[in-house]
């Protein structure tokens, strides 16, 4: 594709990704339909309490969350931004199964639309995640979702904060779009995403140290310790219950993210669906070159058995995601050597 300057608008971008294939038409307007449906989004987010009680609770969703107002609000308006589009089969966190939106089209389209719902009536950032990919045909439904994350056409999510964002990629590098407010369209902040190989930031719920498998806790540990550890650098921990925001800032400025499966019941495998959180960051994470594991395994080459299956998440700075597959792999020792993660505590004797 011929080079873009910053502030080209989305249909543009589009226009030209079409051009260059013509396999990505289809695509394309699926990217297109999700972009409009998220300016409305946008638009009921930025009201705030003055559009009512978004974070008012309501019946359980597929994963037994119970639902906030604003999750049935964006599940509703992505869907029925779908329908207009080359969409046949669509896979959401809000729906027990598979909706079926247009049985002869080319596309299924795996969507979180709300990611980050702790974050509603606080006014910090939200989002909306979504994967892409060729329907395979035959008379069960969930097929064209039990493929490898590789074969996505396309991934991104959208970032409701101060700014709106939608961050997309169609194999072909990860690309930065802003919400133009005034002008009701998105414009091409970053053309070429690309996250730095090392860094100093983590993002891990701490809270949740006490349940980690062990080579969690070992790097967590040498990267508390600083540069009187292991890890002969300083860093600093970050972490805002939406995985948007914190992918966003991962993409922008390196790092590493970390959501890890531990002993607490449910939770073997994180809480992150791998359909529609997971595939589409690793896709986005590995096109701005860095790197997307389970701690051990490439994502974008599981497959899922269901449709909301889970899987843990550890992406950002190659160098980082490296260093966390080593304790997996044995090559560092078990946490439990300070006060911190021990059996034994400093309020604790």
């Amino acid at each position: 594709m011929a080079d873009l300057a910053v502030g080209t608008p989305l249909d543009v971008y589009l226009a030209q990704v079409t051009q260059a294939d013509a396999g990505l038409h289809d695509t394309a307007a699926v990217v297109a339909a999700i972009a409009e449906a998220a300016i409305g989004i946008s638009a009921v987010i930025g009201r705030g309490a003055l559009g009512g009680d978004l974070a008012a609770s309501g019946e359980q969703n597929s994963d037994g969350d119970v639902q906030k107002a604003l999750d049935v609000i964006a599940h509703e308006r992505v869907t029925e931004a779908l329908r207009g589009a080359p969409v046949a089969t669509v896979a959401s966190e809000e729906a027990e199964g598979v909706m079926v939106l247009n049985a002869a089209a080319p596309l299924a389209v795996a969507i979180d639309p709300l990611d980050g719902s702790s974050n509603i009536g606080v006014n910090m950032a939200v989002g909306t995640v979504f994967g892409i990919r060729p329907v395979v045909a035959g008379e069960d439904v969930e097929a064209s979702f039990r493929t490898p994350g590789t074969t996505q056409l396309a991934a991104g999510f959208v970032s409701y904060g101060p700014a709106t964002a939608l961050i997309v990629t169609f194999g072909q590098g990860t690309q930065s779009f802003v919400l133009d407010r005034d002008q009701g369209k998105f414009r091409l902040t970053a053309a070429a995403m690309k996250i730095p190989a090392a860094a100093k930031e983590y993002a891990v719920n701490a809270s949740n140290a006490r349940f980690w498998d062990p080579p969690v806790k070992a790097f967590v540990e040498d990267c508390l310790r600083g540069t009187e550890g292991p890890r002969d650098k300083d860093f600093n921990m970050r972490w805002l219950g939406s995985m948007v925001a914190d992918i966003q800032r991962v993409l922008t400025r390196g790092g590493v993210f970390l959501y890890p499966g531990d002993s607490r019941k449910g939770y073997a495998r994180g809480r992150l669906r791998l359909l529609y959180e997971v595939a589409p960051v690793a896709m986005l994470i590995e096109q701005a070159g860095g790197a997307a594991t389970d701690g051990q395994e490439r994502i974008l080459d599981m497959v899922a058995a269901g449709i909301h299956e889970r899987a843990p998440l550890v992406c950002g700075s190659t160098d980082e995601v490296a260093c966390v597959s080593t304790y997996y792999a044995g090559g560092k020792p078990d946490a439990g050597r300070s006060p911190l993660f021990g059996q034994r505590g400093l309020m604790r004797p």
